[in-house]
Order: structure tokens, then C-alpha cells, then sequence
């Protein structure tokens, strides 16, 4: 759960400087965020979770 929190803590982070230095519209960041959040409550939330846990414990081992 900590590592979900600050994932999207960091995405929110990106997305605001985007949206900031005009990178990224309203409209694109409204899609972006929907798609997400309907992404989460569909069957691959499950093995998204997972990979990004194992991409995180990867990088964990790494240092």
C-alpha cells in the first residue's frame, strides 16, 4: 500500500508539472487520469500492481 501511495504521489507530481509548463492539456490530463482510474478497477489492475512491486524490488536489489 506505501508504494502505491507514493506511486501515485510521484504520477500526480509529473502530471502537474506537465499540465504547468503546457505540456499536457486539460483535456489530454482528464483523459489520462479516467483512463487510469478505469484501468484500476478492471482485471489487469492486479497484474500491473505486481509487475510494478517486482520493478521496485528489482531496483531495490540493484543498490
Amino acid at each position: 500500500m506505501a508504494v502505491t501511495v507514493s506511486l501515485v504521489a510521484l504520477f500526480a507530481l509529473v502530471l502537474f508539472f506537465l499540465l504547468r509548463s503546457k505540456t499536457l492539456g486539460y483535456g489530454s490530463a482528464f483523459v489520462a487520469a479516467a483512463f487510469g482510474f478505469f484501468l484500476a478497477s478492471t482485471g489487469a489492475a492486479g497484474p500491473i500492481s505486481q509487475l510494478t512491486t517486482a520493478v521496485i524490488d528489482a531496483i531495490q536489489q540493484i543498490n
